[in-house]
């Protein structure tokens, strides 16, 4: 029995130490469109880490206005949104994924992302081509951002 004690007792400590040293999970943000609730946050920090999820150029009154230009600036005026309710900015974003309805706006759709990062400080990026984005977007950006230690 006593060696049994011992062993339940190890596996208790493990476990709380375990539980004690994983990063607290934070959510930023509750997404709605057209007043109805979107299934994800607009963001979540793990330990150091803001991931943000994928921002399209919808505006406030839930609109897509038209063409790539003025997409990728509302997703990026999103992304900053986000960013702020964070305590960050653009400087603080390491790497971005870039989906697009169509590879041919690839040079416009970067005159509008590259500004909104600090000279000489682009964050890793991959981009893809895709068919099919969320209510007809031409764009959707994702990236994740340093957010520090708490």
């Amino acid at each position: 029995m006593g060696l049994l004690a011992i062993a339940t007792g190890a596996v208790m400590m493990m476990t709380s130490a375990n539980a004690q040293s994983r990063p607290a999970v934070e959510h930023f943000g509750k997404p709605t469109l057209n007043g109805q609730p979107l299934p994800f946050s607009d963001a979540v920090r793990v330990g150091d880490v803001l991931y943000l999820s994928g921002q399209i150029g919808i505006g406030p009154d839930g609109k897509l206005p038209d063409g790539i230009e003025a997409q990728t600036r509302q997703a990026m005026d999103n992304i900053g949104a986000v960013l702020k309710r964070a305590g960050l900015d653009y400087a603080d974003v390491f790497h971005c994924t870039a989906f697009l309805a169509d590879m041919k706006d690839w040079p416009a759709f970067n005159k509008v992302y590259v500004p909104y990062f600090p000279a000489g400080k682009m964050p890793a990026r991959s981009a893809f081509g895709a068919n099919g984005l969320a209510l007809g977007a031409l764009l959707e950006i994702e990236c994740q951002a340093y957010a520090g230690p708490k």
